[in-house]
């Protein structure tokens, strides 16, 4: 196949193939479009190599929007938009494209959304269909985060304006199990089989995704230990910056009292290389014991001698704005609050 021009459409080729019974003759073919003149030259012996549409690399834009077989926008059921006025591409809904189909929507939607004033666009893309992100990328799109299956890439579109699309997850949130005996004054504490510093601590870990705080506080402290118990109120929170091993992100670690249901330990050998029910006296005297846990060990003995009212954080079960939804609301209780647990 032969061609000229600096602008050529092989479907205009195809058209004329299609068309015209005009064989071992040059033809020309000219039209508008995109608000010039192009041109579109073939040789009308080489009409038997002309192979199938999907395979031919150059489409003119009044011919994508004419012709059925070629992909012109994203489907509109992978399209939504958010309150924030800006537009999410699930490619994982939208019919399949190659990447030459993607470049193209892509750059034209660019454009589109653009000139709407839309404020960002964000794309999620399955993991078997990352061939396409180096397309996204050449056209300004950036990781916003992966996860599973899918990575999101996100594009701010307004260049005269300050970036305000929100960091992926800025935290991550652990949950440490202090499980006191009240009527002997001891703590249940752990040593990790692995840790490099040694020292004795409260058993705990990650939260999981939508698990509440006093659910991982008694999971973390069954699954290392063997001990049922049961959650009473939130003590502690601290915040640690540059955490190692938390990729990146702060972390936050909340210390939940908890009333211990079975007494016989049974610890993990996988997670856990000593665990034993400790006198808190014994923790404030001995070494090998980090700043905090002598801190929050010295709440548990004050709530033993004083009670736990002016120490425990409760938590009032509250319903949201969000049809069908409620939360935990977390604090301090008022003295005439009869609803906070």
């Amino acid at each position: 196949m032969f061609l000229s021009g600096n602008n050529v459409c092989y479907l205009n080729i195809l058209f004329i193939i299609e068309h015209l019974v005009v064989p071992n003759i040059l033809v020309k073919v000219n039209y508008l479009g995109l608000n010039e003149e192009k041109n579109c030259v073939i040789n009308m012996r080489l009409l038997p190599a002309i192979g199938s549409l999907r395979r031919l690399p150059s489409v003119c834009s009044w011919c994508r929007n004419s012709h059925t077989d070629i992909h012109t926008s994203f489907s509109p059921d992978s399209v939504t938009k958010d309150k924030y006025n800006g537009i999410t591409v699930d490619l994982n809904i939208s019919h399949s494209l190659t990447s030459e189909e993607f470049r193209t929507i892509l750059s034209d939607s660019i454009q589109k959304w653009r000139n709407q004033g839309r404020s960002a666009i964000w794309i999620k893309v399955p993991i078997l269909q990352s061939h396409l992100i180096p397309e996204a990328a050449n056209q300004g799109f950036e990781f916003h985060h992966a996860e599973h299956h899918h990575s999101l890439l996100k594009l701010w579109l307004q260049e005269d304006k300050e970036d305000l699309t929100p960091r992926f997850a800025t935290h991550q949130v652990g949950v440490s199990g202090l499980v006191i005996r009240e009527d002997t004054g001891q703590v249940l504490a752990i040593q990790d089989q692995n840790s490099q510093f040694n020292l004795w601590k409260f058993p705990g870990g990650l939260s999981n995704l939508e698990e509440d705080i006093g659910d991982t506080a008694v999971r973390e402290v069954f699954e290392e230990t063997g001990i049922k118990s049961e959650f009473l109120s939130m003590l502690a929170l601290r915040q640690q910056h540059k955490q190692p091993g938390a990729f990146g992100r702060s972390d936050i670690f909340i210390v939940c009292r908890l009333r211990p249901l079975t007494f016989d330990i049974r610890p993990c050998s996988r997670e856990i290389k000593a665990c034993q029910w400790m006198d808190i006296a014994e923790v404030q005297k001995r070494s090998g014991f980090s700043a905090f846990m002598r801190k929050v060990t010295g709440m548990a003995m004050y709530g033993i001698q004083h009670g736990f009212q002016d120490l425990d954080i409760k938590y009032e079960e509250m319903e949201s704005v969000y049809k069908g939804l409620r939360y935990k609301l977390y604090h301090r209780p008022v003295p005439s609050d009869t609803q906070t647990r």
